[in-house]
């Protein structure tokens, strides 16, 4: 994560089948410049502990009510997992502010275009299968966030140490971003 924030990264989330991830949620959210999240969030009590470990977002693979409304109780951001027009407008029905396309590999940039049309509002975020290759066609046609885990963190290169190609690759990431229409 380090390497991330080497690279510009400022917005990070540890998911909680990381390793530590309470602690690694506190020892990230004390430092300066940096909105913490947790990720892989399932249930409240998980809620609670990472919103007390410093979490300052929520991340979900599946859209729950209840992990919602806990997380807005305790002053967090819920970004439940959606996958259907259905359940992306019962998360916002919830009270998601925004609702994490997932997996998005199964899904593309038409698909979040569709999506806005009957539901302008929605503010939809694609991950697992958001790519350097894709990233600009998921903002043009109206993603409002984007959620990079593969091709940022190369398993290969973890193993190695090679925590500059990290570095590179965030720089690269956030410059396709900044580079993209719509707002940042």
């Amino acid at each position: 994560m380090e390497a991330c924030i080497a690279g510009g990264f400022r917005i990070i989330e540890f998911t909680l089948t990381t390793p530590n991830a309470l602690a690694l949620i506190r020892e990230f959210s004390a430092k300066d410049g940096l909105i913490v999240g947790a990720g892989t969030v399932l249930d409240v009590g998980a809620v609670e502990a990472t919103v007390k470990a410093g979490a300052r977002f929520i991340v979900s693979p599946v859209m729950d009510p209840v992990v919602i409304q806990k997380a807005h109780e305790l002053g967090a951001l819920a970004i439940p997992g959606t996958s259907s027009p259905t359940e992306m407008w019962q998360a916002t029905l919830a009270g998601a502010h925004v609702v994490k396309l997932f997996p998005a590999v199964e899904k593309n940039p038409a698909y979040v275009r569709s999506c806005l049309g009957p539901f302008p509002e929605l503010r939809i975020m694609p991950t697992s299968g958001v790519t350097a290759e894709n990233a600009r066609a998921y903002l043009a046609a109206g993603a409002f966030a984007l959620g990079f885990v593969q091709p940022l963190f190369d398993a290969a290169e973890l193993a190695a140490d090679a925590f500059d190609k990290v570095s590179a690759r965030a720089r690269t990431l956030l410059e396709l971003v900044r580079s993209s229409p719509g707002p940042h």
